[in-house]
């Protein structure tokens, strides 16, 4: 495929670099002569410098052979605009990145579609999305649904008191009468690896394990794993930009919350905009203010200010406090693979989230949903099975599948079922695979 990416910024620069290993054919644009460079010495790309709101720079870039332009610059007029010419000048989709969540909320009464833009992505929207679900499944460290939780991905670490601790996924599978969840991922402590189970893989100690569960799954997890599960009501947040105020919106009504914010101006604006939500006034890096504000009565504690370092240090403080479940917001990537390992539960990252969102417009077959695994050199896929496709009419154990992935899930007219051997895949299932870089391709096949 042919794909434009307009703007360098951190979205940009990680998008490019996803892509890149994809083997796709990537343009980026950006007016940073500096960010460009950095990108054309460090990715295995073709950079312009030019504003990609004019049309002169999208012809360079030859938008009209584009298969997929990508607008996520800093600016949400240039990607609406950028996209919108784009479109004009022939390419076949379009992305655009924005900030206000109301053009998500009214995209069909709007009609973007109409004038040029396939699709909105918000990172703001999407992080606080991925908080909200982390929050309900508070359990767990990672979490992902599809087709409105019809199946849900759930990863934890396996504690010396889980029950399928030195068990085989098969023996593990006979602890309970009937199971709604099956291992689709495990990365073992201490190593880079990422193994897609079988039958015969032991569960040790220290696993990150990841699951596919139906409805019911998560609290046969939680009764094979020992997690208890804690009722979340307090929260506090840290931030109130724009992830912090979306996260405040959409939970106020479930929530008891307080959000603490340092700048002045913007505190007051929130405590009018949200009247259910309990506005401070305060740096919230300050541990005395943290205490005064009753930190260790918080259920839950959301640091998702603009400073990497500032959330990570203050969720390792409200985890010293007794606050049961952490999330941090960090940019920086590196950060991000070491989330367990620092001791706070989850850690975000926006970047990935949009790259997540984009991801199913670059990918063959009918994939409509993606998401790579944390720390994980796997990704996990929904697909469309049509009636021409391989796997169609298919018993599950007759599938050649490569050994290097695996269903994890079928969703069936809305009901999502853990689909073992004995299944038998039709038209219109949609069939999620989790699967390592190297059977990509294959699997793709199946589902042309």
């Amino acid at each position: 495929m042919k794909i434009i990416i307009a703007g360098a910024g951190e979205v940009g620069f990680h998008l490019a670099k996803l892509l890149s290993y994809e083997s796709q054919e990537i343009t980026l644009i950006d007016l940073d002569k500096e960010g460009l460079a950095y990108a054309d010495n460090h990715l295995d790309i073709k950079v312009i410098i030019g504003d990609a709101t004019s049309i002169s720079t999208l012809k360079d870039a030859r938008v009209l052979n584009s298969d997929l332009f990508i607008s996520v610059t800093s600016s949400e007029t240039s990607n609406i605009t950028s996209c919108v010419l784009a479109k004009q000048l022939g390419a076949r989709r379009t992305i655009a990145r924005i900030s206000n969540p109301e053009f998500i909320n009214h995209k069909e009464e709007v009609g973007f579609t109409q004038f040029g833009i396939d699709e909105l992505i918000s990172p703001e929207s999407l992080a606080a999305s991925e908080i909200e679900l982390l929050l309900s499944k508070s359990v767990f460290n990672d979490s992902y649904e599809f087709e409105d939780g019809a199946l849900t991905m759930l990863g934890l670490s396996l504690s010396n008191d889980a029950k399928i601790i030195n068990k085989s996924v098969k023996v593990a599978a006979q602890l309970l009468s009937d199971i709604h969840f099956i291992p689709i991922a495990i990365q073992r402590s201490g190593s880079p690896l990422t193994i897609i189970p079988r039958g015969d893989t032991v569960f040790k100690e220290g696993d990150r394990v990841v699951f596919i569960t139906s409805k019911g799954g998560d609290e046969e997890l939680c009764k094979l794993t020992g997690k208890q599960r804690t009722e979340i009501k307090n929260l506090m947040i840290l931030g109130g930009g724009k992830i912090g105020f979306k996260t405040a919106s959409d939970l106020s009504k479930n929530f008891n919350i307080k959000l603490v914010e340092k700048i002045k101006n913007r505190a007051f604006d929130l405590a009018e905009q949200l009247p259910n939500t309990l506005i401070i006034h305060a740096d919230g890096r300050n541990v005395e203010l943290l205490e005064e504000e009753n930190i260790k009565d918080m259920d839950a504690f959301i640091a998702v200010t603009g400073n990497s370092e500032a959330n990570i240090m203050s969720c390792l403080v409200a985890k010293s406090k007794g606050v049961k479940k952490t999330i941090a917001l960090v940019d920086n990537m590196d950060y991000y693979e070491l989330s367990q390992s620092i001791g706070i539960d989850t850690l975000i990252n926006k970047k990935l989230l949009a790259a997540n969102s984009i991801f199913r417009y670059i990918r063959r077959g009918e994939v409509v949903a993606m998401t790579k695994l944390s720390n994980m050199e796997a990704e996990l896929l929904e697909f469309v099975v049509k009636p021409t496709s391989k796997i169609c009419n298919q018993f599950i154990k007759k599938i050649d599948f490569p050994l290097s992935a695996i269903i994890g899930g079928v969703i069936r007219d809305e009901q999502g079922f853990i689909a073992l051997g004995n299944f038998k895949i039709v038209s219109g299932d949609r069939v999620v695979v989790c699967c390592l870089p190297q059977s990509i391709k294959k699997i793709e096949s199946y589902f042309d």
